[in-house]
């Protein structure tokens, strides 16, 4: 008899145990990135058969810290899976950490974390390349003279003769008087013999009325 209740004994330990395994085990949990169109979302199926309430919470994770809590949603598993849906527009290779709750069987994360794809779900859109831009002149560009269409005028040619450089030049000191009045050597002779000339012709005249005077009186 006392073998007897032994094996009733362990039996029902055993079978405690397999039912308490049975119930929920962190392994029954799994977590995935994937894409609804364009978006993202983060989906945790629990294939717990017992259907044992758990809690799921996640967690967006960068550099082994929770940056922010992305959501928590109560699921009950089944034999078939239970899936719950987070909705979270997670970048390409994003790290969440996935938390079960289920009393008094599961209080842990799913290990390994989630690491999202490398591809996002939206590609960006092809942008049109940027026109080029239209280089600005810093200045007129100076044109060749002879490409304007109107030559250069040259300076006209004097048409005066060049003044005579003798007659601006200075005067030796020996003639500086002459030069002043305009007289050279000729001009004194002609002044003289004009001067002779007048004097003879008044004594003509003189003469000649005295001897038409004396007539008239004779």
């Amino acid at each position: 008899m006392r073998a007897l209740g032994v094996v009733s004994a362990s039996a029902a330990l055993a079978l405690g145990a397999a039912g308490t395994a049975a119930a929920c085990n962190i392994n029954e949990f799994s977590a995935k990135a994937e894409c609804v169109g364009d978006k993202g979302v983060i989906t945790v199926t629990d294939v717990d058969p017992a259907g044992v309430p758990a809690t799921v919470t996640v967690f967006l994770e960068n550099n082994g810290a929770d940056v922010k809590k992305v959501g928590e949603q109560v699921v009950r598993g089944s034999r078939e899976g239970t899936t719950i849906t987070f909705e979270e527009d997670w970048k390409p290779n994003a790290e969440y950490r996935v938390h079960v709750k289920a009393e008094p069987y599961v209080d842990e994360d799913i290990k390994p974390n989630l690491v999202t794809p490398a591809t996002a779900c939206k590609e960006d859109e092809e942008k049109p390349p940027a026109p080029e831009p239209t280089p600005t002149p810093s200045g007129s560009p100076s044109t060749p003279a002879e490409e304007t269409g109107t030559p250069t005028p040259s300076a006209p040619e004097s048409s005066t003769a060049p003044a005579d450089t003798a007659s601006n030049a200075p005067s030796p000191a020996g003639e500086s008087n002459l030069a002043e009045t305009g007289a050279n050597s000729n001009t004194g002779l002609i002044v003289g013999i004009a001067a002779a000339l007048v004097a003879v012709g008044g004594g003509a005249v003189f003469f000649g009325m005295r001897r038409r005077g004396a007539k008239s009186e004779g």
